[in-house]
């Protein structure tokens, strides 16, 4: 049987997480409340993953795909065009779980949640080349007529100083500005039809790191913090209102059980940043969000916090547990982590992710191998949710692929 497929792009979230500028459509994770009433088992599996139970049913789904245009070319998926219901074709195909999380978003993605957002324009044509101002008023290197599918050459970023911030972003991060929260309206009511029936709630935010590195850029924003720190702490602050104004206003529908900071903050060695500058620069702002988010909750309970971060993270878990952190993805293998083994570290610590994609593109028997020393000793843990580290790279073939979803399913139950 061919299974479905969901075309990737840069906005959206995982299945059953609908995360904002992440990989997925966001359309993935509403459900309509009359469709409630039938995704009690994974329902039941992901309260179990929450509460860290060993050795109970492991909850299917994935993190993304960047392999889908070929599996549609070799015959093996449905075009896009062909399943109205993309997301219900994914999980028949590949025997995921119904969603089982709702998430919101408002809060940005990998950029701030500006609003308006800066026109898309090209700037500039260089023959092959064209150099375009996207949403975020970044100017950008892009192929001509291609604006994704590649990583792209950031030309300059809208904010230098105090005063290009303040005419270029901080009047699009004002919370009142008219018709802001409507662009969240129909989440929030989803959302609260389905907390009734045991759903857990998310708030997507994108994480102080970065929101300033969309703002400035990667290199001119570690020279900024030293040469402008207030203009950081100024950029924080809008951060954190903005934010807060968000998630308070959901707050009026719905409670929410836990923020996800999209941070991206490591690299292959470690943190991009110092822990000083995580300690100075960063987790005030994130404490005073969660600890703002929980006072509003009927039972004013604090939200769990999820750090989302590439690269290899282990020196960070610490310094984010300090504002509630307990649970970390997706766990990059190719940088040198081990779950199995960070497991045991961070006993208590909530995983998703850190299967090898790599191994998907080997053969089955080297999946076979990988699964049966990674699957048993995550599932006699608990708290985990299996998934590829990072989205499915073009090199595995929709054999592998249906192979790791057999040998997952037999260690699911």
């Amino acid at each position: 049987m061919m299974l479905p497929v969901v075309r990737l792009r840069k906005t959206g979230a995982p299945i059953g997480m609908l995360c904002a500028e992440a990989y997925h459509d966001p359309s993935l994770s509403l459900l309509l409340p009359q469709e409630v009433a039938a995704m009690t088992d994974a329902v039941s599996k992901m309260h179990a993953f929450y509460a860290h139970t060993p050795n109970a049913p492991l909850y299917q789904r994935e993190f993304g795909f960047y392999v889908m245009d070929r599996w549609i070319r070799e015959g093996h998926v449905l075009p896009e065009s062909a399943t109205p219901d993309r997301a219900a074709y994914l999980r028949t195909l590949f025997s995921y779980d119904d969603p089982a999380v709702i998430t919101l978003t408002g809060c940005g993605g990998c950029e701030a949640a500006l609003y308006p957002r800066f026109e898309e324009k090209v700037l500039e044509d260089r023959g092959a080349y064209e150099l375009v101002q996207d949403f975020a008023g970044r100017h950008v290197l892009c192929f001509k007529g291609r604006r994704s599918g590649f990583m792209p050459e950031y030309v300059s970023h809208p904010v230098k100083d105090q005063k290009t911030f303040e005419d270029n972003i901080l009047w699009r991060m004002n919370p009142l500005t008219p018709n802001r929260f409507e662009l969240t309206a129909a989440q929030v009511q989803t959302a609260a039809a389905c907390a009734k029936d045991g759903f857990h709630i998310t708030q997507y935010v994108v994480g102080g790191y970065m929101y300033l590195r969309s703002l400035i850029g990667p290199e001119p924003l570690l020279y900024m913090f030293y040469d402008d720190p207030d203009l950081i702490h100024r950029c924080m602050q809008a951060w954190l209102t903005l934010n807060d104004a968000v998630i308070a206003h959901h707050q009026k529908s719905v409670a929410i059980d836990e923020i996800l900071f999209d941070e991206d903050i490591c690299y292959k060695n470690g943190s991009l940043i110092s822990p000083d500058m995580i300690r100075e620069f960063l987790l005030p702002y994130y404490d005073q969000l969660v600890s703002n988010t929980g006072r509003r909750n009927p039972d004013a309970h604090r939200p769990l916090v999820q750090l989302a971060t590439d690269g290899y993270c282990v020196p960070v878990i610490p310094l984010y547990k300090t504002i509630g952190c307990a649970m970390v993805s997706p766990f990059e293998i190719a940088a040198g982590q081990d779950i199995v083994e960070i497991g045991r570290q961070f006993p208590d610590l909530l995983m998703t992710g850190g299967i090898d994609k790599r191994v998907l593109a080997t053969t089955p028997a080297e999946i076979d191998a990988y699964l049966d020393r990674v699957l048993p000793a995550m599932k006699a843990r608990g708290g985990y949710i299996p998934t590829c580290d990072h989205g499915v790279p073009e090199e595995v073939s929709f054999e592998n692929y249906m192979h790791y979803r057999k040998r997952m399913l037999e260690y699911a139950e």
